[in-house]
């Protein structure tokens, strides 16, 4: 085994994947990135990913951490690890908050902090934890009460309006989306209660039929069942999301003051509403982490780093410094053998008969942003994949922002979503709160600050109903080339911003060269950009060459 410690972290759940930790180096994935199917559970094409990527033999790993969802996993679990020759010594679980706690405390780079996880089930019914956090130990002091059902959790309950809209559970962005065009007074019942921190939902049931009980007992007309584009519906989606505003502002509150803690580090699927994010941030005053990987996609990394903390016994420290980006890079070569659609590049049975044009260009980002300009959708490529669900300049479709009608067109031709999901500003970080209500960086687009008013005719295609938007500030040093091309955009337009969504239609979000060449094959976007210097266009519509 090498002197270096290497930890492997394996999430069993829904959004499954494998994280390997080498000393500083960090290498994560999701399962869906490579299988294609979104939320999917699994971990072995991202295990063989991650050793791969980060040069590592399963032999080396000093120990491998498994988590799960429910019911514990038992003693002496080896997720059939053992067969390849690890022996199970090396092998164990974590529970899946403490997980969490690690991925936003380690990501966070402090060096003390209260960490509070919500989220909508980890093990034996919890759905709220809090922790405190320094260099030696995560320590566990408070949460929802033993015995409370899962029903009750502040996660479960937004989960079960979601389902009760016509919503997987793991949907439940659009219902913070809705939640902007409705009262959220026209439902005037409680859903939480608090005794001290620990919180007591009003529900006893989980999904929609848990939800259907609450109601017939308050006697609160749910509307119907299944339809998000009725004006109950719109109120429904506001009333759970105040109401959840208000109990994790109160709660974080009270926890700051119980510990005396100024710094919160806060993760679990809960933690991915921007919305409410911003709200406890103001109404606190706390200095909030959110890691970008806050939902269930950060499982395998924070039981990797427990993995270091168990091989080393100190809590290891891999501050993000800007960027989501623990994918591999691709270099140009591999980019190549994609375009050429040779067999070593992945896939290339998803786009054997859509022709298109490729090309060398000397400054790709500066082109990119000339075409964005000029009205043209483009799929981006740079650097590694992000580990979140958002994508942040790694793997994106920009377009301007400038425009209302670019939501429609966006929707219409390339992402086929519900028209009242905003798309997000990818903004320079020395000219943000020139345009957004900020004091402080925005990188991972986890919070919702308003866009200023005077700021809002300029930033049509980006700024939500209510005047907020889910911003991401771009810093030169963790995205020189993400950086150059809004840099570049602003020169052209004045607006120092740009459209940024996820680069995909309908299915995870690209990963491989191949990947991005297939979805943009079958969209209608107007241009791949890799920020290598490849240039990719349709054949019936060939950009202008020099």
């Amino acid at each position: 085994m090498s002197d270096t410690p290497i930890a492997v972290g394996l999430n069993l759940g829904h959004d499954g994947g494998c994280a390997v930790v080498v000393g500083d180096r960090v290498v994560a994935i999701a399962e869906e990135r490579l299988n294609r199917t979104r939320y999917s559970a699994g971990w072995h094409a991202a295990l063989a990913y991650c050793l791969q990527a980060a040069e590592v033999a399963l032999a080396d790993v000093g120990v491998v951490v498994f988590s799960c969802l429910g019911p514990r996993l038992p003693e002496g679990f080896t997720g059939g690890l053992d067969l390849y020759g690890l022996p199970p010594a090396r092998i164990t679980t974590v529970d899946h908050h403490l997980s969490h706690a690690y991925g936003a405390f380690c990501l966070s780079g402090t060096d003390e902090a209260l960490v509070v996880v919500a989220d909508g089930a980890g093990n034996d019914h919890r759905t709220e934890s809090y922790f405190l956090a320094d260099r030696t130990a995560i320590t566990r002091v408070g949460g929802n009460r033993e015995g409370r059902a899962r029903a009750g959790g502040i996660g479960a309950t937004y989960e079960a309006v979601t389902n009760w809209l016509g919503f997987d559970e793991q949907e439940c962005g659009k219902t913070m989306a809705l939640a902007s065009y409705g009262d959220p007074k026209a439902v005037g019942v409680p859903l939480f209660d608090l005794s001290g921190t620990q919180v007591e939902g009003r529900l006893t049931g989980t999904h929609e039929g848990g939800l259907a009980r609450f109601a017939a007992g308050a006697g609160v007309d749910l509307g119907p069942l299944h339809t998000w584009d009725s004006p109950r519906a719109r109120d429904l989606a506001a009333w759970v999301q105040t109401r959840t505003e208000d109990v994790l502002a109160e709660v974080i509150a009270r926890l700051m003051a119980e510990h005396q803690r100024a710094t919160v580090c806060f993760a679990g699927g809960v933690a991915m509403n921007c919305v409410a994010n911003e709200v406890v941030r103001r109404r606190t005053g706390a200095r909030m982490f959110v890691p970008p990987p806050a939902s269930d996609r950060g499982q395998a990394l924070g039981n990797a780093l427990h993995g270091i903390h168990l091989l080393t016994g100190m809590v290891p420290s891999t501050p993000l410094a800007g960027r989501d980006s623990f994918g591999r890079a691709y270099p140009p070569e591999e980019i190549e053998l994609a375009l050429r659609r040779h067999p070593l590049s992945g896939p290339p049975q998803r786009h054997p008969h859509h022709r298109f044009d490729w090309r060398r260009e000397s400054d790709p980002a500066a082109l990119a942003a000339e075409l964005l300009a000029d009205g043209r959708l483009i799929g981006w490529f740079d650097g590694g994949s992000e580990l979140g669900a958002r994508a942040l300049g790694s793997r994106s479709i920009l377009a301007d922002p400038r425009h209302q009608a670019t939501r429609e067109v966006l929707n219409t031709r390339i992402k086929h979503r519900e028209f009242f999901r905003p798309f997000a500003p990818a903004v320079l970080a020395e000219h943000a709160p020139a345009w957004f209500d900020l004091d402080s960086d925005s990188p991972y687009m986890l919070f919702a600050p308003r866009v200023r008013e005077e700021r809002r005719h300029r930033l049509g295609a980006v700024t939500h109903v209510d005047g907020t938007a889910r911003v991401q500030t771009v810093d030169a040093a963790a995205h020189p080339a993400f950086h150059r091309l809004i840099s570049r955009f602003g020169e052209l337009t004045g607006v120092p911003a740009v459209l940024n969504t996820s680069f995909n239609d309908r299915e995870p979000i690209v990963e491989s060269p191949a990947h991005a060449l297939a979805t943009f094959c079958h969209t209608d976007l107007d241009a791949l950009v890799f920020s290598d210097g490849f240039v990719v266009s349709k054949s019936d519509d060939r950009l202008s060459k020099p």
